[in-house]
């Protein structure tokens, strides 16, 4: 049975996966094409992903494959109470509601779980560590699952490293289509839409100090750049920090950065990146939030144990510490972009969306020969999603030639005489 905040939100919901699913052509085309061939026929699906709109269209595409689905979301924080309800009142398994206690938050995601999955779709890996940690009787009947985010990938390269994974992997995250994306355009707008809705600041003239160049800190700054912030990036990989410099944008330590940023955004998948070493040092009046998947990169347990006094704003909390000085955290350090929005663009995560569709078929259709371990989605998947994606935006592209085929094949030069023995 569903546990979900109130299920009379049903309609306000209803509207929004509406709205969504207007502007997700590729999941469309995936549910008509899986409502005649049900490739998940039989098939129990269990998806941990930040329960909203576009979610809900994904967990519907499921179910029109056949699939018996059990959702619940993958941050406390980013589920839509009126989403979920849809969800529930349309006859879907779903345990999640916004605010959850950590309590409440396991205990949701272990409900999903002891329905006994086939495939797995996950977020940051909460799903695939309490199947291995207390589930493990469970874990025969996977035929393997999807993981979406950068985090959750580190988590299986690390239990593949150890030799504790058990079923195989998709690491979705990794797909073109992904990455290129979702983590550079859908995460450049989606945390900029999450600051501006919550603070109402004007971001041009001020410094704004992104932890992390991947593709993820990579769109923010864009983004803050477009907005006339001065950026500036901090980094440990110096390749990326040379790279974030010759894009334009001043690089530094934390600890240089800390004393003139006005408003810093995490965004890499560590811990510990913003400390009470950096909250002494910085501005009156200083915003702090995280993009990356668990809120550890700010230490607000630090700021909350030491604040001599804490004011409280619509998800912003401030920290006034005994020196006097006021830092301001966004969101309780969580995802900002789904703690304080609605996420990714809809068009974005119906490519993301796409791959794990389409991921989660291939699994169903071979499970019986991937092996252990973390894959990668088919390159075929890739390319597929990227075709019927130009297709939906009305645009084509070129296609080679035979003779250019021979070329790129063979490495032939046409004047060379010995590419006349494989015309």
């Amino acid at each position: 049975m569903s546990q979900v905040r109130d299920l009379q939100l049903a309609a306000s919901g209803e509207r929004k996966i509406e709205w969504a699913w207007r502007h997700m052509p590729l999941l469309r085309a995936l549910k008509e094409d899986f409502e005649r061939t049900l490739p998940f026929k039989g098939v129990k699906i269990t998806l941990s992903v930040h329960m909203e709109a576009k979610t809900a269209c994904l967990c519907r595409t499921f179910a029109a494959g056949g699939a018996e689905m059990h959702a619940t979301g993958c941050n406390p924080l980013s589920t839509q109470d009126d989403v979920a309800a849809a969800l529930a009142a349309g006859g879907m398994d779903v345990y999640a509601w916004h605010g959850a206690t950590a309590e409440e938050y396991h205990r949701h995601l272990t409900m999903a779980l002891e329905s006994g999955p086939n495939i797995i779709i996950d977020d940051g890996g909460d799903l695939v560590n309490i199947m291995h940690t207390q589930l493990q009787h469970l874990i025969p009947g996977v035929f393997g699952g999807c993981e979406e985010t950068t985090t959750g990938i580190k988590r299986l390269y690390s239990m593949a490293g150890e030799g504790t994974l058990r079923f195989p992997m998709i690491a979705v995250n990794n797909a073109n289509c992904k990455y290129l994306f979702d983590n550079r355009y859908g995460t450049g707008q989606s945390v900029w839409d999450g600051i501006n809705r919550t603070t109402n600041l004007i971001v041009a003239g001020k410094n704004v100090v992104i932890a992390g160049y991947g593709w993820c800190g990579k769109g923010i700054a864009m983004r803050a750049k477009g907005f006339g912030a001065r950026v500036v990036i901090t980094e440990i990989n110096p390749v990326k920090a040379l790279e974030a410099m010759m894009d334009g944008f001043d690089v530094m330590p934390m600890e240089q950065a800390a004393e003139i940023g006005d408003l810093f955004i995490t965004a890499t998948g560590c811990m510990g990146v913003i400390t009470e070493r950096h909250f002494g040092i910085m501005k009156e009046g200083a915003v702090l939030c995280n993009a990356g998947h668990f809120n550890v990169e700010v230490d607000v347990a630090w700021l909350d144990g030491h604040a001599a006094k804490r004011e409280q704003k619509p998800n912003i909390m401030g920290y006034t510490l005994e020196s006097g000085k006021t830092l301001f955290v966004l969101a309780e350090g969580r995802l900002v972009n789904l703690a304080s929005g609605d996420g990714h663009p809809v068009e974005i995560m119906d490519m993301s969306f796409a791959i794990q569709a389409l991921s989660a078929r291939y699994i169903a259709e071979n499970h019986g020969s991937l092996a252990v371990g973390v894959i990668p989605v088919p390159e075929e998947i890739d390319f597929s999603v990227a075709q019927k994606k130009l297709a939906a935006c009305g645009l084509s592209i070129d296609t080679l030639t035979y003779e250019q085929e021979k070329y790129l094949t063979w490495g032939l030069h046409p004047h060379n005489p010995d590419a006349a023995r494989y015309g």
